[in-house]
């Protein structure tokens, strides 16, 4: 199994080939049903390459030779990101909130700068579901004894340059690539007896389809194992009859 990138992300194509390979193990015998279940499960959580490189490296492929699985690089769903950067003037330019909050989530076009100001309260900034103005997008926090939270989708790269006094900016989300066609959002301003956090996640929809799917890929794998093996007992009793 080739494992030569084992932090590049693995496709649905990536996880079936592995998925194949325990079947054909557990017909074969080579596997029990638990330890089938078990790797199959790892199989269709694994993000990675090299997640999915350890699952079958004791298994043999076809013809008994060791099992090795060719990755594909799938190309980046550039259409994806391209529909989201749609130009324009943006929904609106700002929020604020004083002794108060503001929200931001949704269906939204972010501008190419987006000023949000918070004096004893808060406010929330969800950009998994908005479109950009541009490829680079500048989001300016000011909070004074008050917080913001700015939540992106995956493969949207963050750069947080704001200054903090005796409050803070979250760099936690820095340093992670984005994917090709992914727009940059830069986070900026000025903290001061506040914070803002940054944090990045998949919406609920998403994640509720994400283990709606592997629950019953998961489903069909096991009961597809079930008939094979009673297959394979109904053929030795027959060759043995």
């Amino acid at each position: 199994m080739t494992d030569d990138a084992p932090e590049l992300r693995a496709s649905d194509a990536d996880r079936e080939q592995v998925a194949e390979i325990l079947r054909d193990a557990l017909a074969e015998g080579r596997l029990d049903m638990a330890e089938f279940e078990e790797r199959l499960e790892a199989t269709y959580q694994a993000r990675t390459y090299g997640e999915l490189a350890p699952i079958t490296r004791d298994l043999p492929g076809p013809g008994g030779a060791p099992s090795v699985v060719s990755f594909t690089k799938a190309p980046a769903e550039q259409g994806t990101w391209a529909s989201r950067i749609v130009g324009g003037e943006g929904s609106s330019t700002g929020a604020f909130a004083v002794m108060g909050g503001f929200q931001r989530k949704g269906r939204w076009t972010v501008p190419r700068k987006f000023t949000c100001f918070a004096f004893w309260g808060g406010g929330e900034l969800d950009l998994r579901e908005a479109n950009f103005a541009d490829r680079e997008v500048v989001i300016n926090c000011v909070a004074i004894m008050g917080g913001m939270q700015v939540t992106v989708p995956p493969g949207v790269e963050v750069v947080v340059r704001g200054i903090g006094i005796m409050g803070g900016f979250d760099h936690s989300e820095e340093g992670v690539p984005g994917e090709p066609g992914a727009p940059r959002v830069v986070i900026t301003g000025f903290a001061f007896w506040g914070g803002v956090g940054v944090e990045r996640k998949v919406t609920r929809a998403e994640r509720k389809a994400a283990r709606r799917e592997r629950h019953g890929r998961l489903r069909e794998d096991v009961e597809g194992a079930h008939r094979r093996m009673l297959e394979g007992h109904r053929e030795r009793r027959h060759d043995d009859d």
